[in-house]
């Protein structure tokens, strides 16, 4: 399916997000925007059907960052450089925070700006090995966004997340790795094949409870450990409540790989 400068394919359970607009290394402009949340409601029709999202982008990069294409025609103390973040960043970001299944996010080059923040807002990030992140903000003036300076600190800590973001510099893949910001690292030709291996995997999983487990983390930070507590007492209700408890238990009594049907 087709989208403005975005793509999206399904492979059975998996939706296969692909960021496309390679002229401009997938930089994000407000149509592609408007596409993303046509994707994701596109998905949203699947959701029955649909039990893990892959997150790419076309070409040599995964994302640049914002287009900055005309923004150099603006007068100083004119421009609202916030205003696309409440009307289309934010929105976006939200909704895969909000998404009913796993998010695998394939970092396959470049991932600068709002495209680092996109690519940290998977479950399980995978990157290529010639990929890199940028905090590329401080080279055009402007300040963190797009969830990064809530990300990144819990992430990686503040020291390094500070760094990052006045220094502007690179952070290679291998580098992101060792300081615990990525989940794996792979060979270039071989990041989309382990990235869908991974998403099939999980989408034959029991996807009710992967979905609850994502929202538990995404959760914590923001309660105390008496809200976590009550949180995973309701999760695990629901969860225990689903056919999925049922055959992994009767699965493990009979020695036998369990048949999740996300139900």
């Amino acid at each position: 399916m087709q989208f403005k400068h975005v793509t999206l394919d399904f492979d059975g359970p998996v939706a296969v997000l692909r960021l496309d607009h390679q002229e401009v290394m997938n930089a994000v402009s407000m149509d592609m925007l408007g596409g993303l949340a046509d994707a994701l409601d596109a998905i949203d029709e699947k959701k029955a059907e649909v039990r893990c999202v892959v997150l790419t982008g076309a070409g040599r990069a995964f994302c640049t960052g914002a287009n900055l294409q005309g923004r150099n025609q603006q007068k100083p103390g004119k421009s609202n450089a916030g205003a696309s973040l409440e009307v289309g960043f934010h929105p976006f970001l939200r909704r895969l925070r909000r998404l009913h299944c796993p998010l695998v996010t394939a970092v396959n080059g470049p991932a600068a700006g709002a495209g680092m923040s996109f690519a940290l807002m998977g479950d399980l990030i995978l990157c290529a090995r010639s990929s890199y992140f940028l905090q590329a903000f401080r080279r055009i003036g402007l300040v963190p966004d797009c969830g990064s300076t809530w990300l990144l600190p819990r992430l990686i800590g503040k020291a390094r997340s500070v760094e990052l973001s006045l220094l502007g510099e690179r952070l290679p893949a291998e580098k992101a790795l060792e300081w615990g910001l990525v989940n794996r690292v792979y060979d270039d030709a071989v990041l989309m094949d382990e990235a869908m291996k991974l998403a099939h995997e999980l989408a034959n999983g029991p996807t009710i409870a992967l979905s609850l487990i994502r929202k538990l983390y995404w959760d914590s930070p923001e309660n105390s450990f008496e809200e976590q507590l009550n949180l995973e007492y309701e999760s695990q209700r629901v969860a225990g409540a689903a056919e999925d408890f049922r055959e992994g238990v009767t699965a493990f009594l009979e020695k036998r790989p369990a048949k999740f049907s996300g139900r």
